[in-house]
């Protein structure tokens, strides 16, 4: 399938008083047209810094040090976004245009001195030449396709007069006013109560068709990734340590985290006192990133002279989906990787849509 972005060796460092910190190594992924894929892993596994660096708006101590982010236009031209300054003209354009992003927290992220209406007037007016008026009318219908009851009178709202399902609301409805390509949802449910959230995302699924949008979510969630997701990138330590479609992902895991996370769900065959499975141990942090594979340290497949030394290839094992582990490829009978997913057979099972 025709890829909307498609994502090659991207690295992205932070400098600090100590010197400078990899957050990406080297990470390479597509996004289809019209699809939606998921990036999963634990805080501090590269998500957000990827869908900053895919939309230019990186904090002013990190940058894009390799790499390319290609991205195909609506006239067939092809863009690479990690080229340039951050706030080139073209890049400009493009941010909130063509490409737009949901935020976790709408209160971090909506300004609570200008009325929701002004807000979203803005960013259209700043893409395109239409008149107060003229906004203001593309505005209320906006805010009106996203769920907001009364419309027009929320059009002059502040912020904080809103509830929480409200305000992602609106933040959608923002996102939404320029007619974005791509949207980047950066775990735009987290804040939201259990209810609340599945309205949430059967509306952002249902925008996507209608508009046949792609879509890359940011979750730790695997119910919301079976719900949502087209395809799945997991991602540790700033590394793709495998991917492929949802279904592939998710009942045929292969890499030992992909493998501990779907553990790491509760169970539903009764067993309400069964202890959950955990995955031992924490994401290190950029400045201790292990030599080797970045998730020796909690693997239970771990072979000393190997895991530590060199850094698995991704490596594809059928048509559609790849894993980074030396338990596959040229050196895969050094290592000792159960290829069963027995250890997720008593798990929540989840299914996709």
């Amino acid at each position: 399938m025709k890829p909307l972005i498609n994502v090659t060796d991207l690295s992205v460092s932070f400098s600090g008083d100590d010197g400078k910190v990899t957050a990406l190594d080297n990470i390479s992924f597509s996004i289809p047209e019209g699809k939606t894929v998921c990036l999963v892993g634990e805080s501090g596994c590269g998500k957000s810094v990827t869908a900053k660096a895919l939309l230019r708006i990186l904090d002013n101590h990190a940058a894009i040090e390799s790499g390319r982010i290609e991205y195909q236009r609506a006239d067939g031209d092809l863009m690479d976004l990690a080229q340039g300054p951050a706030k080139a003209k073209h890049i400009r354009a493009i941010q909130g245009n063509e490409i737009s992003m949901i935020y976790q927290e709408p209160m971090t992220s909506l300004s609570p001195l200008y009325t929701i209406g002004n807000q979203i007037v803005e960013v259209l007016r700043w893409h395109t030449n239409l008149s107060f008026e003229e906004a203001k009318f593309q505005a209320i219908e906006m805010l009106r396709l996203v769920g907001i009851p009364s419309a027009a009178d929320r059009f002059d709202s502040y912020t904080f007069e809103l509830s929480g399902g409200m305000r992602q609301r609106a933040m959608i409805a923002m996102a939404l006013i320029c007619n974005p390509r791509l949207l980047i949802a950066d775990e735009p449910t987290t804040a939201l109560d259990v209810t609340t959230q599945a309205i949430i995302l059967d509306l952002m699924r249902e925008l996507q068709k209608t508009r046949n949008m792609s879509m890359l979510f940011i979750t730790h969630d695997l119910g919301v990734v079976a719900d949502i997701a087209d395809e799945v990138v997991i991602m540790y330590l700033g590394n793709v340590v495998e991917q492929g479609p949802v279904e592939q992902i998710l009942t045929n895991p292969q890499h030992p985290y992909t493998k501990g996370l779907l553990a790491s769900l509760p169970h539903t065959d009764g067993k309400r006192r069964a202890r959950l499975n955990a995955i031992p141990g924490v994401v290190p942090s950029l400045q201790n990133r292990p030599k080797g594979c970045p998730f020796q340290d909690r693997c239970d497949h771990f072979v000393a002279g190997l895991c530590n030394e060199k850094l698995p290839e991704l490596t594809a094992i059928s048509g559609v989906q790849s894993v980074r582990c030396h338990g596959f490829g040229a050196q895969a009978d050094l290592v000792p990787l159960h290829t069963s997913t027995s250890q997720v057979d008593d798990c929540c099972m989840l299914q996709t849509r």
